[in-house]
């Protein structure tokens, strides 16, 4: 009887921790690439312009990075929001400390494109770095506010406990990200 009893515990153990989910997974003679899926951090839709986050973390021949994805969309001009070398991002955890990753050195202004409905979308790709000693601070408290330096600007993001996407229906847990995912990409 407790034979069954413990298999059974095991397995609703393993099942309740979430598999990393990958986008790409690769390797070859020259090298590995991993990167999991896009997650959605911040949603934005009022008076017709809708901002979206994305995060995905990335491994590449053991390099961690962050990479970010900016998407607005809107009927209007979109001004166009820069990454340069100088560009940071700050996160808050709820344990008060401060987490820098550090912007790769190439500048990106995104892409523009106006799709058939009249709309205006702007795509922006960002990789940051992690600084030293970085993760362990992550995967022990919830980040909650992100402060994004631009080339031109700085913005501040509220990140949320739990997100309903207006997009998709889904459930998110920005806060909770990297304590969620930093292990996918630990070795």
């Amino acid at each position: 009887m407790r034979l069954p009893l413990l298999f059974l515990f095991f397995t609703l153990f393993s099942y309740a921790q979430d598999p990393c989910d990958w986008s790409v997974n690769i390797s070859d003679s020259i090298g590995s690439y991993k990167n999991t899926k896009d997650y959605l951090m911040y949603e934005r839709n009022f008076a017709g312009n809708s901002n979206y986050l994305y995060f995905s973390l990335a491994l590449t021949d053991n390099l961690p990075t962050l990479n970010v994805q900016f998407i607005n969309k809107s009927k209007g001009f979109l001004p166009a929001k820069c990454l340069d070398k100088k560009s940071r991002i700050y996160l808050q955890l709820a344990n008060n400390k401060i987490i820098t990753l550090m912007h790769v050195e190439q500048d990106d202004c995104g892409t523009s494109v106006r799709t058939e409905d009249g709309n205006i979308n702007r795509i922006m790709n960002g990789y940051f770095l992690f600084m030293k000693d970085s993760f362990e601070e992550l995967k022990k408290s919830p980040a909650t506010l992100m402060r994004i330096k631009f080339a031109d600007e700085t913005v501040d993001y509220i990140l949320k406990e739990n997100l309903v996407s207006e997009i998709d229906g889904k459930s998110y847990q920005p806060e909770k990200y990297f304590m969620n995912t930093l292990r996918c990409i630990e070795d």
